[in-house]
């Protein structure tokens, strides 16, 4: 089977006019294996099977890479060992594994740096871009929060993009190139990223995408070159970019709730600042920019999926942890096992069941102190077991005032039916349409289960408050029936 390297290395043979059978020739690879990949146009990552286990180590491999990344800069008597690398594992996250996991990993990232090449003037053809994330202070919902943010620049016609991203480094790129790729109109033909983590990393001249990077790459078939260790000057479009963005578009802080409408605004500033002429052409941004766009890439048919899949544990309460303290709930019933299917994306932590089905879908939360999001709806069966525990459930609290107050009077034999038909009506027409229904068909004291379920039905299809549609003006047929009935009498 092949690497993503090998792959991608095929596919840009491919792009470069090369027949599959010189292709053949110069890898080895079988004709058919290479026509496969040439023509293979979605390489989103694929949800694993039940039987496949990710490595212990895998959710702390961005931590260590964190730790080798900042020992360049101390001492080299004062650096880490994999040892200590192992005893911080231990000692601050809790890590179980063998001590030979986490001494091969640290081997296989360790290189030594790389000397710093002197500056010089670069020219870049049209459909060139540069990305890199600066970080800058966000208020975001009311809170101010120190953030990443990506710009992509096309040095020949210094047009640049700025999006604003919550997401962490893992995921970010993807999702942020994703993005600016639609906006732009299509995939720069190469771009030239930091050597950052997260992306790709350049240690002793070979290059080691992440994993989620390299699907990425072959989704959007597109050079990726990565510079060299302290090497700035490599990138400096956009290194110039992130700058004038952090004193110019992100002072003062703009206070937002909604980040797409946040990021059409920086779109907005961007557009605003290509109308200027370039600095030294003389031409005005905006139009070299068309330069670009006709040198791009068009777009993949299929959009690539930017998830990360992970088997985690549930605690006692059935929720699983991510990103240090942030808890999020499935079943109760899968309290206690370690395989729950999770979904990391962006904004989203999407659960899945044993059968790979999603179950839930949960806001991601980002920061350091803990969160703990519940769906309620979840917890309905557990009710019908345990009627008792009604007074301090999480789903009383999601209730509207007439069915709470209606099953705060109901002794516990009776308290079993409302679960039940709460239950049964959830699973046909969603939970909250269910609970709605339920407190409207309130009558005479006790919950008509024909009413709720009709009242579900039009909650879902027209929904409730939809006014009526006015009929026909019936008001000539009256005037003949009436007059119709006076002349009978008379007669």
């Amino acid at each position: 089977m092949l690497n993503m390297a090998q792959i991608n290395h095929i596919r840009d043979l491919g792009a470069a006019g090369y027949s599959v059978s010189k292709i053949h020739k110069l890898t080895g690879v079988d004709r058919k294996t290479i026509r496969k990949y040439l023509d293979m146009e979605d390489f989103s990552p694929e949800m694993p099977s039940r039987e496949s286990r990710p490595s212990i180590l895998d959710p702390l491999k961005p931590v260590i890479d964190g730790w080798l990344e900042e020992d360049k800069n101390n001492w080299y008597k004062q650096r880490h060992t994999a040892k200590r690398v192992f005893d911080r594992l231990r000692t601050e996250y809790g890590f179980d594994g063998s001590y030979s996991i986490v001494q091969r990993y640290v081997r296989s990232v360790r290189g030594r740096q790389l000397r710093q090449r002197a500056s010089q003037e670069l020219v870049w053809e049209p459909g060139t871009a540069q990305a890199d994330f600066g970080e800058a202070d966000f208020m975001e919902n009311g809170m101010v929060v120190r953030k990443k943010y990506l710009v992509l620049s096309f040095p020949f016609s210094n047009a640049a993009i700025a999006r604003y991203s919550a997401a962490r480094l893992r995921s970010a790129p993807a999702r942020a190139w994703k993005t600016s790729s639609i906006i732009s109109g299509g995939v720069p033909r190469t771009i030239v990223f930091d050597n950052a983590t997260g992306i790709g990393r350049k240690l002793c001249g070979i290059v080691h995408e992440s994993a989620l990077f390299a699907k990425f790459r072959a989704h959007h078939h597109f050079e990726a070159r990565f510079c060299n260790p302290r090497s700035g000057w490599e990138k400096g479009n956009v290194e110039r970019k992130v700058g004038y963005d952090r004193s110019n578009l992100f002072v003062p802080i703009q206070p937002f709730d909604d980040i797409e409408a946040y990021n059409r605004r920086l779109l907005g500033a961007h557009e605003t600042k290509a109308s200027e002429l370039h600095y030294k052409k003389g031409i005005r941004i905006s139009e070299l920019f068309e330069q670009d766009r006709s040198a791009l890439y068009p777009l993949p048919h299929s959009r690539f999926a930017v998830c990360r899949y992970e088997y985690l544990p549930a605690d006692g309460y059935g929720k699983v942890r991510v990103d240090g303290e942030h808890y999020y709930s499935t079943r109760p019933e899968y309290a206690g096992r370690r395989d729950i299917l999770v979904g990391i994306m962006a904004h989203y932590i999407d659960i899945y069941d044993t059968e790979n089905c999603l179950l839930v879908r949960h806001r991601r939360q980002y920061g350091e102190g803990r969160t703990d999001l519940s769906d309620y709806s979840m917890t309905v069966s557990m009710l019908l077991h345990k009627p008792g525990s009604w007074r301090n459930s999480g789903v009383r609290l999601e209730m509207p005032d007439p069915l709470r107050e209606y099953m705060d009077h109901l002794e516990k034999p009776e308290l079993k039916s409302c679960p039940g038909l709460l239950d049964e009506l959830s699973g046909r027409y969603g939970f909250y349409p269910a609970i709605d229904a339920m407190g409207r068909s309130i009558h005479g004291g006790r919950i008509s289960a024909c009413d709720a379920e009709l009242i579900c039905q039009r909650i879902v299809t027209y929904c409730i408050d939809t006014p009526p549609e006015e009929g026909p003006d019936l008001g000539e047929y009256d005037a003949a029936f009436l007059a119709q009935a006076q002349g009978g009498g008379a007669a």
